[in-house]
């Protein structure tokens, strides 16, 4: 498995929630903060209200595989974080990535496919 680039230490979420900008929709509010680095990083936070682990580790690897499919889109170098709202605990993939998109279109830093 490739190495995947992600934010892991909590004084980097916490940077992102302190001076990164949010926005929110039914599933998923994602905080975007531009960082110094070549790469784009994501961080994703599942609270245990959501669900079990099982589907806290499931809407994870959805989340990973939105981001790992459209990392190449990404107009700069920004640390992403997503928080998993509790109405997201039984989507399917599409679903995930419809609300993934559109949020990254309002935070505008994905390219647009034309």
């Amino acid at each position: 498995m490739k190495n995947f680039n992600s934010i892991k230490k909590n004084s980097e979420f916490q940077n992102v929630y302190k001076y990164g900008k949010s926005y929110a929709n039914r599933n998923l509010v994602m905080y975007v903060n531009k960082n110094k680095r070549k790469t784009s990083r994501i961080g994703i936070s599942v609270s245990k209200k959501v669900g079990n682990s099982v589907v806290r580790h499931r809407l994870t690897r959805l989340l990973r595989e939105c981001y790992r499919l459209n990392e190449n889109r990404l107009k700069e170098c920004v640390d992403i974080v997503v928080v998993v709202r509790v109405n997201a605990a039984d989507i399917q993939y599409e679903e995930m990535l419809s609300s993934f998109l559109h949020l990254c279109r309002l935070h505008d830093i994905i390219e647009t496919m034309v």
